[in-house]
């Protein structure tokens, strides 16, 4: 549980510290895998790890094995979800996202499915649609910087780059900096293969130029 609220820590944006998180979340899911190897929940965190170091692939592998053991677990559909976006499957990801919310409807964690789902709309040149799911994830994600970022891209999209300016401000606000400007966010994070890599420029990044963040 600790390895999980520390990696989950770093991928929502709110670590002080993500290389030392990452880190110590790599030891203490190793130790609870060699202790519990036929953990669902074990095979989710060391997935997400995975997934945060870019290794797409072998994330898949281990939230496929967290599926297999927990076909209940609404986690690991949420981080094949990210992995097959990464990856450039585009078309696998809304499927999963919906059976997860379809299985856990009263998750806690069911704002970040719906933002799953508005950044498929938003690489897809589909800002009003993205904007729609987005705004639903607010809902239960609000304080997530992430959320307001993409917000911010999607209705400055839309010319309405009034609403966007004002989500930039609010993620700047909760992660001033990362949010600082497009060079350090396109530095903390890998952004996928290329092929994915290309949309997120033509998309989100696109929009946050127009709702003010400087290049640099």
């Amino acid at each position: 549980m600790l390895a999980g609220a520390l990696v989950n820590r770093t991928i929502q944006l709110f670590s002080q510290s993500p290389a030392a998180d990452l880190a110590r979340t790599e030891k203490l899911i190793d130790e609870a895998l060699a202790a519990a190897p036929d953990s669902s929940w074990a095979h989710y965190v060391k997935g997400n790890v995975l997934r945060v170091k870019g290794r797409w692939e072998d994330a898949i592998a281990e939230l496929e094995t967290a599926r297999s053991l927990d076909r209940n677990n609404t986690g690991a559909l949420q981080g094949l979800g990210w992995c097959k976006l990464y990856t450039g499957s585009l078309d696998e990801v809304i499927p999963l996202a919906e059976e997860a919310i379809r299985l856990g409807p009263r998750d806690r964690d069911i704002g970040y499915r719906y933002y799953l789902i508005g950044i498929v709309y938003q690489l897809r040149s589909r800002p009003q649609d993205a904007i729609v799911w987005f705004e639903k994830a607010r809902a239960t994600i609000s304080a997530f910087a992430g959320l307001r970022a993409h917000l911010a891209s999607a209705y400055a999209l839309t010319e309405n780059t009034d609403r966007g300016g004002a989500e930039l401000t609010e993620a700047r606000r909760l992660n001033g900096d990362i949010f600082s400007s497009i060079a350090h966010l396109k530095a903390t994070q890998p952004w996928g293969v290329p092929n994915v890599q290309a949309l997120v420029e033509a998309t989100y990044f696109a929009g946050l130029r127009k709702a003010g963040m400087p290049e640099e």
